[in-house]
């Protein structure tokens, strides 16, 4: 698997999502920055993230995935 279709998967089911993604085989990271993290705590946010990639976790193409996750206010106040 690669880091490009991880990131197409997770923005492809979360509205309005900037994904960046690093790592290859089966181990990545994602940061994740959607508006749709608002009010949500950081558990709630890293399972949408899950969510999306549960079919690949189980498959085995993702072994170790790290997940940041931001709105765009947090992601802005950090850049």
């Amino acid at each position: 698997m690669q880091a490009e279709e991880v990131k197409r998967i997770v923005e492809s089911q979360i509205q309005d999502s900037e994904v960046v993604t690093a790592g290859e085989g089966c181990n990545f990271e994602v940061t994740v920055i959607s508006p749709a993290f608002t009010g949500l705590s950081p558990v709630k946010k890293q399972q949408m993230v899950y969510g999306c990639l549960n079919e690949q976790i189980a498959s085995g193409a993702i072994h170790a995935l790290t997940i940041k996750t931001y709105t765009p206010e947090q992601w802005a106040a950090l850049n």
